[in-house]
């Protein structure tokens, strides 16, 4: 007869339903520029740390690092918008602790006239190398633009 394995872990983290890809959506789809830092062209992280209770709720956060300007209420609004999924640990009634960094960027001059769409550019450039010194590689430079629109 085999013994009966016991699990990995003796308490179970809290998962954001869908994982992480999830969460990214998440914050992707309802963070709010705030206005204020739209004026002053404030970009930056803000850090902040939240508490999750034994039902998967957020129960409390603290901005660790911020910027101000509303970034850092309008972060601490997402986190309370958060709900995990708590696995059973054993009967305890655990708080888990979290931290959660929030990227405020400015929106592109094509973003900021179009509500919803975002799109992203990339420059690229091929240069030959040449092998005799003095001459310049004219013939054979590339240049590559893409825009992805997501």
């Amino acid at each position: 007869m085999k013994k009966e394995r016991k699990p990995n872990q003796f308490i179970h983290k809290p998962i954001f339903e869908g994982g992480p890809q999830a969460l990214k959506e998440f914050i992707k789809n309802n963070l709010t520029y705030p206005k204020q830092a739209l004026q002053e062209k404030i970009e930056g992280t803000v850090h902040i740390r939240y508490s999750i209770n034994y039902k998967g709720e957020v129960i409390s956060s603290r901005i660790i690092s911020g910027i101000g300007y509303g970034c850092d209420e309008e972060a601490a609004r997402l986190v309370s918008m958060l709900t995990f999924r708590v696995p059973k640990n054993r009967n305890l009634r655990v708080v888990f602790h979290k931290t959660l960094h929030v990227h405020f960027r400015l929106p592109t001059a094509g973003q900021a006239g179009e509500e919803g769409s975002k799109a992203a550019t990339f420059a690229y450039q091929y240069t030959p190398k040449t092998t005799e010194p003095g001459k310049e590689a004219a013939e054979g430079n590339q240049s590559f633009f893409y825009t992805i629109d997501y």
